[in-house]
């Protein structure tokens, strides 16, 4: 009867969200976001969304790939699809397999889920803000963070299966050519980091529970809080959540080993990778910026125009829609901690493959020697701050700018002045951090399944 009932209140309350959250989103882009720090070091940074009763919180940690052994890559990725097979016991609590993990989420009408990416481990707990429901949601989730079992014999059949997917991929063009690419634009950085089925061969339960004690820390934590709760709440939820972890003992937190930066290219590579495919696969770009560049917001514009405005941008009028080499052409920066790639990507048929990249390098070396036309300029300003909004029109979007913020520490008005220095931004502006950011004539140049 008790798991009815709570079911049934679970499903009554998401309900409620549902019709709720219609018509009332577009408040959000003027939301306060608060932030503080806690006791245990940990920091965290809320906005308060009352209309909806549910709460969104993002727990990172700096332990994405970029802190893994190279010669184990993947093993961030593992522990995250580990993170859900399974929490020890604690005290008179059970242990608990995926199963039954999986089904005492889905009795509570809530989720937690777990992701590395280049830079950061995070964790992604969504619950009603019903009392009882919420206070169970989080005790769980505590309990995983903190303690999950890492039983060996799931491992081998997630790695099995892992193993198994990347030896299909790599019968893909796109992967091959990908993984050119990224060597090549990265060369020994993490960033460069792949996980294969050598890397995955040498990892066992021992370097999850190493890499989990090692890096979850609650001093080291940074906590993205978005819903239907105040100051106070945030807090004690953000304190029962990391409890389990190991907190400050007075002395603050080791610091983590420092990161090289990304190397800038000194030279054009030219790469032409024979294969058997319908399409070849042509990928041109280098290291490109820091998701904290100055600069950021004239290199979003100046890219939205160049190639990542779909089919309005420069590289689709000239490479699709006046010589018919392509169906989709794109450009983009994809900034991280470090300087991330950025890159022109697109197929054609294998015998136009050298015309298509050609064709795509003097657009992308004239976009940068000149800029943007004034006009190209107010078409890609009307349509990014048109669908702002679209960026933050739910709870997750919002909880997602809002770790954003956090992860890169940025202003706490980021959002607030987004739109307004959008607005500000001259075809000067565009132009120069183009210029000061992109080299056309130091770029590698990955071409594969080409025909001549």
């Amino acid at each position: 009867m008790m798991k009815i009932k709570t079911k049934t209140i679970a499903a009554s309350a998401w309900l409620a969200c549902t019709f709720a959250g219609l018509g009332v989103n577009a408040a959000w882009a003027i939301l306060p976001i608060q932030h503080w720090q806690q006791p245990s070091g940990a920091k965290v940074w809320l906005v308060e969304s009352p209309t909806i009763p549910m709460v969104d919180i993002e727990v990172s940690f700096d332990a994405g790939s970029r802190r893994e052994d190279p010669a184990k890559a993947g093993l961030a990725t593992a522990l995250s699809m580990m993170s859900a097979k399974g929490i020890q016991a604690e005290g008179q609590l059970p242990p608990m397999d995926e199963n039954a993990l999986g089904e005492a989420w889905a009795d509570l009408g809530a989720s937690l889920g777990a992701s590395a990416s280049k830079d950061s481990f995070s964790y992604d707990l969504r619950s009603l803000t019903v009392p009882d429901l919420l206070n169970r949601s989080v005790e769980l989730a505590s309990r995983q963070l903190a303690a999950p079992s890492l039983p060996a014999d799931v491992w081998q059949r997630e790695r099995a299966r892992w193993t198994a997917a990347i030896a299909e991929s790599n019968t893909r063009p796109g992967t091959v050519a990908g993984r050119a690419y990224t060597q090549a634009v990265f060369g020994d950085h993490a960033y460069g980091h792949r996980s294969t089925e050598q890397t995955l061969a040498r990892i066992d339960v021992k370097d999850l529970q190493a890499f989990q004690q090692r890096m979850f820390q609650a001093c080291r934590a940074k906590v993205s809080v978005v819903g239907a709760v105040d100051k106070a709440q945030a807090d004690a939820l953000v304190t029962q959540l990391l409890s389990r972890l190991p907190q400050d003992d007075g002395k603050g937190c080791a610091p983590l080993p420092a990161v090289a930066e990304v190397r800038a290219l000194d030279k054009a590579q030219d790469i032409r990778i024979p294969f058997q495919s319908a399409q070849a696969q042509v990928l041109m770009g280098q290291p490109g910026i820091k998701r904290n560049d100055p600069d950021f917001l004239a290199l979003l514009v100046g890219d939205h125009i160049l190639g990542g405005g779909g089919l309005v941008s420069r590289l689709m009028e000239e490479v699709r829609e006046k010589r018919g080499l392509t169906y989709g052409v794109s450009s983009s920066f994809s900034p991280g901690l470090h300087a991330g790639a950025f890159t022109v990507s697109l197929q054609t048929r294998p015998d136009q493959a050298e015309q298509a990249r050609q064709v795509a390098q003097e657009t992308l070396a004239k976009f940068v020697a000149e800029g943007p036309t004034q006009q190209e300029l107010r078409d890609a300003k009307d349509n990014l701050i048109g669908s702002f909004a679209l960026r933050i029109d739910s709870n997750r979007k919002l909880l997602a700018n809002v770790s954003n913020i956090a992860w890169n520490d940025l202003p706490l008005d980021y959002l607030e002045h987004w739109t307004a220095k959008v607005e500000a931004l001259t075809v000067d502006d565009v132009r120069n951090a183009m210029q000061r950011v992109i080299q056309p004539d130091r770029m590698v140049t990955v071409v594969l399944g080409e025909k001549k």
